[in-house]
């Protein structure tokens, strides 16, 4: 059984293997969902990293699901030398990616020049207290980690709370857990996750606690000073990455490695298949111009007729 709604600037899927499960299922998804959203949206005033930034420079007590959350990010920039970073805030801001996305302009005349990233390791963050200092011009950006860590605290709870097989699609962030229907859960990959169930580009099955990821710059995207821009930023520039792919999809354990590393391949460019075989993860590349390319290990595909 599978419902959907949305949540969170995308669409929130749910499916599991017991029908009976599935409305009281669906209340601890948006339990889930609600509160990551008042945690860490940059976009809700009310929220806590919104609080946060007003007390830039200050020792500020995070909530636990906070804590979490920016210990994750934190976690992905280390992992990857800082690929990805929480500290693109301002940039994403002055690609003007400033709002909802729903309501971001169209196009917009002046392109501020863009700089760098300040940088994950100048926050101080203690999480045993939970204590952080957030440098005053520092704005933190988690979207590369919250989203897929809603995704894995949503999957496991349900598991756990009901005993089923669960799968939890947000946006392309998917993390199974419990057992799946026979023959794994049936994956459809595409340019759009909203479209590709319909006319997928190719299918792969994922099974018991497991994840996949998919990263693109095909969907959230928007014009700014006369030219095409998205929602991936390279912290090494705070501009967007040179365009090689349009999707990576990368298999892990958990949906905020998987993310993490997907979002990591879209910044690298070039560089991604090897980067990503180095560190043994499953993955499928897209290029800009339609060409495949997959590291060792990604799953037995079904190909689009």
């Amino acid at each position: 059984m599978t419902t959907a709604f949305p949540a969170l600037g995308t669409t929130a899927e749910l499916l599991v293997t017991d029908p009976a499960r599935l409305g009281p299922a669906v209340a601890v998804l948006r339990e889930e969902l609600a509160a990551i959203d008042e945690a860490c949206s940059r976009f809700r005033p009310d929220s806590e990293i919104s609080r946060l930034h007003e007390a830039a420079g200050r020792e500020v007590r995070v909530g636990p699901l906070l804590a979490e959350a920016l210990g994750v990010a934190l976690r992905a920039a280390r992992l990857t030398e800082g690929l990805v970073d929480p500290t693109v805030g301002a940039a994403v801001r002055a690609l003007g990616y400033d709002r909802d996305f729903a309501s971001v302009a169209a196009d917009r005349n002046t392109t501020p020049a863009a700089s760098p990233a300040p940088g994950w390791h100048r926050i101080l963050f203690d999480p045993a207290r939970r204590l952080v200092v957030l440098p005053r011009g520092v704005h933190l950006d988690l979207g590369a980690t919250a989203k897929a860590l809603a995704a894995d605290r949503a999957a496991r709870r349900i598991h756990t709370t009901f005993g089923c097989g669960a799968l939890v699609n947000l946006g392309g962030d998917l993390r199974a857990a419990g057992p799946p229907p026979t023959g794994g859960w049936q994956i459809a990959l595409g340019d759009d996750h909203a479209a590709a169930v319909g006319r997928p580009d190719v299918t792969v099955a994922l099974h018991r606690d497991c994840a996949l990821a998919t990263s693109g710059t095909t969907r959230r995207r928007w014009r700014h000073g006369g030219r095409t821009v998205h929602h991936i930023v390279d912290p090494r520039t705070g501009d967007v990455p040179e365009p090689r792919w349009r999707t990576a999809s990368v298999a892990a354990k958990s949906t905020v490695d998987a993310n993490t590393a997907s979002t990591a391949a879209i910044v690298l460019g070039p560089q991604a298949a090897g980067w990503l075989e180095r560190r043994h993860l499953p993955a499928r590349l897209v290029g800009v111009d339609g060409d495949v390319v997959t590291t060792p290990g990604w799953p037995e595909a079904r190909e689009a007729a």
